[in-house]
This record gives structure tokens, sequence and C-alpha cells, in this order.
């Protein structure tokens, strides 16, 4: 058992009643009660993904609330938090409710939509913050379209305090990074494609940085790239000021060289970027500069990727990778299996306000069992996303989640788990 909230690692039984943690003991009475059998696995306090795009409503032909929460549930997340970016764009309780009231009736894991910031996510006016509150949005961000206007921004943080929800925010100068798809530098030199440089991200990161100093709200910031970010970042944080930030899986293991191969599966925003930069992600991932992993699910068809390089939409589907990429770093030495587990559960669920990221008795039975040693092939026809587009596509992986369960429910289970053992509950 490791629960990153109060540093426990030990070898313990869990006893779920009711939905919830109903006991923590060496030894735990098994006459009469299904039981999981993991012996030799580890197991966590739930997966949270805080960045997903499940594309419902509107781009049903790229994901589902439905498979988008099945890939979630195979992929070890026990909750998930969904981007704006829908048709119609989440900015009004309506959508957030349609929403909330679809992901329950899928009974997988629990969905938590973020609200967008501003109408249409078109950067200009507030949109119905608290509204969409109310319908349970538990954060707001333009997220794929960063708030260009600094005095509109403010005015997000201002009311947001209100709510006591983080402002979310996808850090680029579109004035800097327009018409670029790959990191600028010397792959993109000699590839003749037009880069997006470092500083479109920086020059946002300090402007949120400066915002939250200015109004005391707290700010997330969204899927760093760059080592000037997490300079910025760790600046910031020495100073107090309210700001959290994530990390993607990508951005933590691969580089701009990736993009060579013209595979537009690498293409995503912001752009993977120099060795230089990947491992000033990983250290401040270590080091808890960067707070959390979150996968930045980004789901396309085939017509969205399956295109010139330069054309191609931005994006990774990620959720059913997220756990082994981040796992690879533990086998590498580079992040302990405390600290990768709480950058993917305790660390989400406080800077969202979402119950679990725990084992506590009392609590919710949001829990995730993995299989470190379980080695798989990545094979995108086995994806249950409809996004098979992943730069992942064939690589041998080592760890998986092989139960996921929310509030009591398994709501996923490896098929060979527990052969031998009795796994029925």
């Amino acid at each position: 058992m490791i629960d990153p909230s109060t540093g426990t690692m030990e070898v313990a039984d869990i006893l779920v009643k009711e939905g919830r943690i109903a006991g923590v003991a060496p030894l735990i009475t098994r006459e009469g009660i299904p039981i999981i059998e993991a012996t030799g696995l580890w197991v966590v306090p739930g997966l949270i993904d805080i960045h997903v795009h499940l594309r419902d409503p509107g781009y049903e032909y790229k994901e589902t609330i439905e498979t988008g929460l099945a890939a979630a549930a195979k992929g070890g997340f026990t909750q998930v938090c969904c981007m704006a970016n829908t048709l119609p764009v989440n900015d009004t309780g309506a959508i957030t409710f349609y929403m909330v009231e679809k992901a329950r009736r899928v009974e997988g894991p629990l969905l938590h939509p973020v609200g967008a910031i501003t109408k249409g996510q078109k950067g200009e006016n507030l949109a119905e913050i608290g509204d969409m509150v109310d319908q349970g949005a538990v954060a707001v961000s333009d997220d794929g379209n960063p708030v260009m206007n600094s005095e509109v921004m403010r005015r997000a943080l201002e009311y947001a305090s209100h709510f006591d929800i983080p402002v979310v925010d996808h850090c680029e100068d579109k004035n800097l990074s327009d018409g670029g798809s790959i990191h600028e530098g010397e792959v993109s030199t000699r590839m003749g494609i037009k880069g997006i440089p470092s500083a479109s991200e920086e020059v946002m990161v300090a402007r949120d940085i400066c915002l939250a100093r200015q109004t005391g709200t707290r700010v997330h910031l969204q899927h760093l790239s760059s080592r000037g970010s997490v300079e910025l970042v760790k600046w910031a944080k020495d100073l107090g000021i309210p700001v959290t930030c994530e990390v993607t899986p990508h951005h933590l293991i691969l580089t701009h060289h990736a993009v060579e191969s013209y595979d537009t599966s690498t293409k995503v925003n912001p752009p993977l970027r120099t060795e230089e930069d990947r491992e000033a992600l990983v250290e401040a991932l270590a080091q808890g500069i960067i707070d959390c992993v979150a996968s930045d699910h980004a789901p396309h068809s085939l017509k969205e990727k399956d295109v010139e390089y330069d054309l191609a939409a931005f994006g990774i589907s990620g959720v059913e990778t997220a756990l082994a990429i981040v796992l690879k770093l533990v086998q590498e030495g580079r992040l302990t299996p405390m600290r990768a587990m709480e950058a993917m559960s305790t660390i989400p669920a406080r800077i969202m306000g979402l119950e679990g990221g725990n084992l506590k008795v009392g609590q919710p039975a949001h829990i995730t069992i993995i299989d470190p040693d379980k080695r798989w092939r990545l094979e995108p026809d086995s994806m249950v996303s409809k996004g098979k587009n992943t730069p992942f596509a064939g690589w041998d992986l080592k760890g998986k989640a092989v139960v996921t369960m929310v509030e009591g429910r398994v709501v996923w289970k490896e098929e060979t788990l527990g052969e031998g053992g009795n796994d029925e509950g």
C-alpha cells in the first residue's frame, strides 16, 4: 500500500464497505468477503487526471464521455477533469450539467467539468462562472485558447476567488507561436517547419504569476514544456505566490527529435522541446517544483492526423499510457514510487479540491491497483479511446493498472488478474 497523503508504504489489507474505505490493517478477517488478491502489487489512491479532452458534446466522432471514461479507467484513473473546448463550449451551467449527468449514467471514473473562462473561449467576456460552479465545475480554463487580454484574465482571477476555484491557463502567446508546428530550434530549421519558441510559453507563465501575485487567486499552469517556465515557477513558489503547475508524460520522455519521423502523433501544443528542457522538467517534477502529472488526453480521428504535418491537429491520446510513461521514470530511478503516485493522485486532488487522493479510513474507495512489473506492448488497435493518435505505438512498456475502483465499484480489471486467486470482488 502506497499512500502519499500520509507517507505510508507498507503491506496491508484494505476493507471497502458501502463505497468507502472502512479499515486498513496488516490483516483483516476475510471470511465471507469478496477479495481482490493484490499480493505483490501496488495499491494506491485512485489516480486523478486533471487535464483531459473528452470532445463531448459536439465532437463525438473523436471521443465520447463513454469512451473517454472507459479509456481513463483502463489507464488507472478514477477521476478526470475535462476541458471546456466542446461544441458548444462549456461556458454555461447547462453544458456543465449535461456533462455531469451523462458521466453519472456511465458509472465509470468520476467526471469533473472545467468550465470556460470566457464566453465561447474567445478571451473577451467572462463566462457564467458561478452558474457552472453550481452545476459541478471545479475550475475554469480557456484551454487551447489562452486569455491573451491581461485585464480579462485579472478579472477572471478576481471573480473565481469568490468560488474558491483555481483558474487554469494554457500559457501561450499566440503572437509568438502563430503558424508554428514544432519547437523552434535546430530541428525546425533543418526540417523547414515553422517553429514555436519557448518564449511563447514563458512570457505567459510570467504574466500569470504576476496576476496571481496581484489578486491572491490560485492559478494552475498547464503542460509546462521549457526550462525557463520551470525557473519562473520556482521563483513564484519561493515568494509564496499561489501557483501550481503540471507536466505531461510525453514532455517528460520525448524531445523535438521525435518529430523528425514526420509522424503527426508527435505534434502537440506546447511542442516537444530540447533534451535540456526535458531534463529540467523531470528534475522539477522530482523536486516538487512541478506539482503533478496530467495527460492532456487529446484524441483525434484520422482525418485530423493523417495529413501533412503542418495541417495536422495538435494532440496525443494519452490517458491509457500516462501511468506507464511515469513508471518508466520510476524504473530509471528518476522518481520514487511515492513521488510518482503523489503527482498522479494526491496532489491533483488537492489542486482541484476533490475527495480522494488518499487511502484513509472514511474516505471514498477510489483505489488503483498497479502491477509495476507487468510488461505490455502498446498497440493502437487495442486502445479503448477512439483516438489512436499516440507516438508510443509499438513501445514495450512496463507497469500497468490492473484494477480501477471508483467508490468501491470495480470499473476496470485486467483479465489476467488473480489467476488462481479469489478476485470476484
